[in-house]
């Protein structure tokens, strides 16, 4: 792994889970962690814990629900901070509980494709040029091998809801940009790659579920720390990975106008809701 003190690294859902364990571990790496959470108690006590490491956080509180806050989330980050070395998407909604009903954003999105993919893709739009700024750079977008097609007909799936099929959508749509992003930043030194860091991971979101845990924190965390530090992976871009294995996305992924459709989709979200963003 590269040396990572002088970095810093947005890690977003930092105050649980995957991203709690990832915060932790580049503090205590030395780097300046940009920690977004939507509890401020939660993001106090993630302070609190990592208060002697030799890194420091910095927090930044927004609801990913709503596309205002994303917005001026991005605003802050911009207006506080001169460099973004890394960019980690982590924050998101899982499956639900079982037979959990569908669910809308502050916004009027299906919640699972609001938080999983527009709120990070409008906050990454955002962020660029505060990334290029940076470069050499990375995004990296914690996505899923639980990947399904997005049915452009019903994409906030009013009909035969299930929240796992739209975590699936999302998730898939989050690789989707993933690759859109890596073709235009080719030449701009900034990677983006997307990973399915581990199956079931040991998370309040998993056990809310109902499903069992099959893999450990640490196992997803250190796949994801490799996309984040490796120095191998510098000039590797627009890829997906399975825990630390290049590997195939749904076939959508690589389909380019399924991709058109869904950045004219995104476009007519966010000029619906931000309209100076469209």
């Amino acid at each position: 792994m590269r040396p990572l003190p002088e970095q810093t690294i947005m890690v977003t859902g930092a105050t649980d889970g995957l991203g709690r364990h990832l915060a932790g571990e580049l503090v205590r790496a030395g780097v300046t962690v940009l920690a977004h959470g939507r509890d401020r108690a939660r993001l106090d006590r993630l302070c609190e814990d990592l208060a002697a490491e030799p890194g420091r956080v910095e927090t930044l509180l927004a609801d990913l629900a709503d596309l205002h806050q994303v917005d001026r989330l991005a605003d802050e980050v911009l207006k506080r901070f001169d460099r973004l070395d890394v960019l980690l998407n982590n924050a998101g909604v899982g499956f639900g509980e079982p037979g959990s009903v569908r669910e809308l954003s502050a916004d009027g999105v299906e919640l699972r494709f609001a938080v999983n993919y527009l709120a990070g893709y409008h906050l990454t739009r955002r962020l660029l040029p505060l990334l290029e700024a940076s470069a050499p750079a990375r995004v990296v977008n914690v996505a899923s091998a639980g990947q399904a097609p997005i049915d452009f007909d019903d994409p906030m799936i009013d009909h035969g809801y299930a929240g796992v099929l739209a975590y699936r959508r999302s998730k898939l749509a989050q690789v989707m940009f993933t690759f859109d992003l890596a073709e235009e930043l080719r030449a701009a030194r900034v990677t983006v790659n997307a990973l399915h860091p581990a199956t079931f991971m040991d998370t309040s979101m998993v056990r809310l579920s109902g499903r069992e845990p099959v893999s450990t924190l640490e196992e997803g965390a250190a796949a994801t720390y490799r996309l984040v530090t490796a120095p191998d992976l510098d000039e590797v871009t627009g890829r997906y990975f399975d825990r630390t294995r290049e590997a195939r996305a749904d076939g959508q992924a690589y389909d380019r106008d399924a991709r058109a459709r869904l950045r004219e989709l995104t476009g007519e979200i966010l000029g619906r809701v931000l309209p100076a963003s469209a």
